[in-house]
């Protein structure tokens, strides 16, 4: 039977209150967690503020539960803020707090207290305030449970970084067996009501290396299709089948919830996901919603033209957002966030990429040439492989374009490879990569291998490595590390990549 959103909402009552107790237990002993199940997490840091996040896994059935939090920058010797919240199941006993008043530039470490039991610790560092010298940052994406263990993930916590940029299918909707056979998920079916995506993230963070790295570092997250749906836009989905799965929107609407619910995102009354986030003068992070807020349906032959200049992949309303934003900021240099491949290749046509958007693609261009913002770098995930390229509006004309100086570079783009999710087998890669070897404005292109990007930025330059495993790695349960693949550099005003390694 299929339960709709009103329908595991409807009804919660207005219970006595279960009080907070002292503490007992904890996970800095060898007790196992009983309360805090799902660890602990911190998201989206600004100068004064974190979101602190953890789950009351172990509740007293309907009851509300009062749920101490404390940060600390010494040890706990003293609290630099404190407080309680309260949860219930109306919001899958997640505990979320925008905590403000802190210091800039401060590695502040957090926990939770309910029922007897202590969480884990969890670290994480605010956003500097004047011209810090240096950044570092991973970049994640698509971490297909189904596919293999979370290696990438435990060794990103071990980084020392500032944050964590997660771009997205942070979750898959998929049932055992359809994609990926290596672990099974809860539930064992498709995900499709609030209670099948509550359910899914829930097994997720029952991971020990997913928790570790939420606990290592703030995360800056976004959604891509897999947190709702394959191929998901505005209206629809490759893979919703109403017939089976209901209402398209009620489902949207449910997924939309859970991950609110369950990631250390701010929330913002709306329910959009673009924001931008300041590191100082270093940094300005721009995070956008390729997927859901906007999106018209992808190109597909006898449908509307593939250059309709009306076509839209970021929305008016974030389209807007954007060019108002981007303009105005002084950082030395401008990391945008976003799901899908922006970069040409012109053996290939992506329709769900912003290759099926050309317009979009356009407007966005425009906006960097025509306003002169330099020192534009795009972060991607999606596609379950690992690429560098500079973006030029059409990188196969020599007169426009020159790699060897960036003359015709606009920005530059790193793409993320999957924490598990598959990229092609190794032996179709190789042919794969045979074809794109005469694109001119690629410095690297690695189309099976799982991992991560570390990025560092400093004054005058940027510098990416690709973490990466080997296939057979990421199916064995010990535990592995990877290598540096490949590293390259853009040095500011440039525009363009270079490879270092």
């Amino acid at each position: 039977m299929k339960l709709s959103r009103r329908d595991l909402l409807r009804g919660v009552a207005a219970l006595p209150l279960v009080p907070l107790l002292p503490a007992v237990s904890g996970c800095g002993d060898d007790a196992d967690p009983v309360v805090f199940v799902h660890g602990v997490a911190s998201g989206d840091p600004t100068t004064d503020a974190l979101v602190l996040w953890t789950r009351v896994s172990t509740a007293p059935p309907g009851a509300p539960v009062e749920v101490a939090w404390e940060g600390s920058s010494d040890g706990f010797a003293t609290r630099a803020a404190s407080g309680t919240f309260v949860t219930d199941e109306g919001r899958d006993w997640t505990v979320k707090v925008d905590v403000t008043g802190l210091a800039a530039g401060t590695r502040y470490a957090y926990r939770f207290t309910a029922l007897g039991e202590t969480s884990a610790v969890g670290r994480a560092r605010t956003a500097p305030t004047g011209s810090p010298e240096r950044m570092r940052l991973g970049i994640a994406s698509c971490a297909s449970f189904p596919h293999g263990y979370y290696h990438g993930y435990r060794a990103l916590a071990g980084q020392e970084l500032d944050a964590v940029i997660h771009l997205g299918d942070y979750i898959y909707e998929y049932g055992n067996g359809e994609y990926g056979d290596v672990r099974a998920v809860e539930p064992p079916h498709e995900t499709f009501t609030l209670a099948d995506y509550r359910t899914r993230y829930a097994h997720y963070r029952s991971d020990p290396d997913l928790q570790a790295v939420h606990a290592a570092h703030a995360f800056i997250p976004a959604w891509d299709d897999h947190e709702l749906t394959d191929n998901s836009w505005q209206g629809g989905a490759l893979n919703h089948q109403p017939e089976l799965e209901g209402d398209y929107v009620d489902r949207r609407m449910a997924a939309a919830q859970a991950y609110r619910e369950w990631m250390p995102i701010r929330d913002h009354l709306d329910g959009h996901i673009y924001r931008r986030l300041t590191f100082g003068d270093l940094v300005d992070l721009y995070m956008l919603d390729t997927r859901l807020i906007g999106r018209d349906q992808q190109y597909d032959e006898g449908g509307p033209s593939l250059e309709d200049p009306a076509r839209q992949l970021l929305g008016a309303a974030q389209e807007a957002w954007l060019a108002a934003e981007l303009p105005a900021s002084t950082a030395r240099w401008k990391l945008v966030g976003q799901q899908v491949m922006m970069g040409q290749l012109p053996q290939f046509l992506n329709p769900d990429a912003w290759d099926g958007y050309p317009a979009a693609r356009a407007r966005f261009f425009d906006l960097i040439e025509q306003q002169a913002v330099r020192d534009v770098v795009v972060l991607t995930g999606d596609i379950h492989s690992s690429w560098a390229m500079d973006l030029a509006r059409d990188p196969t004309d020599e007169a426009a374009y020159d790699p060897a100086t960036g003359r015709g570079s606009l920005a530059v783009e790193l793409v993320t490879p999957g924490i598990t999710s598959p990229g092609l087998p190794p032996a179709l890669a190789d042919g794969a990569l045979g074809l794109v070897a005469g694109n001119r404005h690629l410095e690297f292109a690695e189309l099976s291998r799982r991992g991560f990007i570390v990025l560092e930025l400093e004054r005058e330059r940027l510098e990416a490595a690709w973490h990466l495993f080997e296939e057979e790695q990421i199916a064995d349960p010990a535990p592995q590390a990877p290598r540096v693949f490949a590293r390259v550099e853009a040095t500011r005003g440039t525009s363009r990549l270079a490879r270092l390694a």
